[in-house]
């Protein structure tokens, strides 16, 4: 089995600071997801919440800019939360789910702002194929993620 070695970027993120669009660290900001669905009554929502960034401290890292500002980049996190769910026999399907396309909507309005086509394209299959109830959850959960920012 490959021994998995945390670095510095794992704790930093997970209880001091992401970046300059949280105010929280990813505990913090996962708590506050949770409280938001929670005085919504949205239990459904409540283990996403819970569990959608848990890949963020492992993926952590920063560019050159990155490293100016002090500043943390997650890319692909809420896909390496899913692998590191996707298995529990505990978790929903729906909870899975969530977890996995959490940041669809807002993944494909950043890549059509930054012009990446295929990116775009890409997460707009992905999106088109969801059912239109779950695109309301997603959108729900997208303004709890945004209100714990």
């Amino acid at each position: 089995m490959k021994k998995r070695v945390l670095r510095k970027e794992f704790f930093i993120t997970l209880f001091i600071k992401q970046n300059k669009w949280h105010r929280y660290s990813v505990f913090r900001h996962t708590i506050m997801v949770a409280y938001y669905a929670l005085r919504d009554k949205n239990y459904k929502m409540i283990p996403a919440a819970l569990l959608h960034d848990i890949g963020k401290p492992y993926v952590a890292f920063q560019d050159e800019e990155d490293k100016l500002t002090a500043q943390y980049s997650f890319t692909n996190h809420e896909e390496i939360s899913y692998q590191l769910i996707k298995n529990n026999p505990l978790i929903s399907e729906y909870t899975k789910k969530l977890v996995r396309y959490h940041y669809l909507i807002r993944g494909k309005n950043v890549a059509k702002r930054k012009d990446k086509i295929g990116r775009y394209n890409r997460l707009s299959k992905i999106l088109d194929k969801l059912d239109d109830n779950f695109k309301k959850d997603l959108e729900i959960f997208l303004k709890y993620d945004d209100l714990a920012k």
